[in-house]
């Protein structure tokens, strides 16, 4: 389990985390939503201790991060951030073998190349594991670096909009694959993600940001709310029921007939 208690974080005078209290679920995917500025990767940041809150106290299975080395962190909890870019040319092999980084120090062991080579499999990348990152399509680029993950082997793995630059077939095929790694793997999943409908369809918990605070949490039937949307993102939703389902909708009729009128006073 994760647990924040009272996380604040600020860079100079701007406080970005206000006092933050939160408890991640364990064996789910935990949507993490909310406008530009949220805190959404802020928070993310200092959950994995990549940053250091001002203040606060984070526990990873009941023990304080404080008190941990940043190998033993490594070894339980696993982040890719939405800036997460190599400047050097790589094969996907290569790329999958920095998730051993903290089991092993660089020197691989036979347990390594294991790990590796079920990462590679799991994520169907293994008949390209020679091609180089730029050489392959942003699905396949996307499903090298979430193996490279499941490679470091965390039960906790925090990922920063995994779903930009991808296409609509590669984005529900990504989802698909991190419901599979909970129900398979035992992994417990936190994802910032913008797209509401995604988060809907694919997670089991969704928690709400603004202006750098936890604003609202809860089910997926509970969050797909218009009062709650619209005081989340300032915008005027409409909630519909597709096949059982609640399904986000970012603007409606009306809406469209006013921009257009404004669109012809403008002309």
């Amino acid at each position: 389990m994760i647990e924040m208690k009272h996380i604040s974080h600020s860079y100079g005078d701007f406080k970005v985390l206000n006092d933050v209290s939160l408890t991640i679920q364990d064996n789910k995917i935990t949507a993490l939503i909310g406008a530009n500025g949220a805190g959404k990767s802020t928070l993310l940041g200092v959950v994995s201790r990549l940053l250091h809150p001002t203040e606060g106290e984070i526990f990873l299975d009941e023990r304080d991060i404080k008190t941990m080395k940043s190998k033993e962190i490594a070894k339980h909890l696993a982040i890719l951030k939405q800036t997460n870019q190599l400047n050097i040319r790589i094969t996907i092999r290569d790329l999958v073998s920095f998730g051993r980084f903290p089991h092993s120090n660089g020197r691989l062991t036979k347990e390594d190349y294991y790990k590796i080579d079920e990462a590679l499999v799991y994520m169907n990348v293994k008949d390209i594991e020679h091609k180089y990152l730029d050489e392959i399509s942003g699905g396949q680029r996307q499903r090298a670096y979430i193996a490279m993950i499941i490679a470091q082997d965390t039960k906790y793995i925090l990922l920063d909009e995994p779903l930009n630059s991808l296409d609509m077939r590669y984005a529900v095929e990504m989802m698909t694959i991190l419901q599979k790694m909970v129900k398979e793997l035992g992994k417990t999943i936190v994802v910032v993600m913008h797209d509401i409908n995604f988060a809907a369809a694919f997670s089991d918990h969704i928690i709400a940001m603004k202006d750098g605070k936890i604003v609202e949490q809860g089910s997926i039937d509970y969050m797909m709310d218009k009062k709650i949307l619209d005081h989340i993102f300032d915008h005027d939703f409409c909630i519909a029921g597709v096949n059982g389902r609640k399904v986000c909708i970012y603007y409606n009729h009306q809406q469209t007939a006013i921009l257009a009128e404004r669109k012809e006073e403008v002309l």
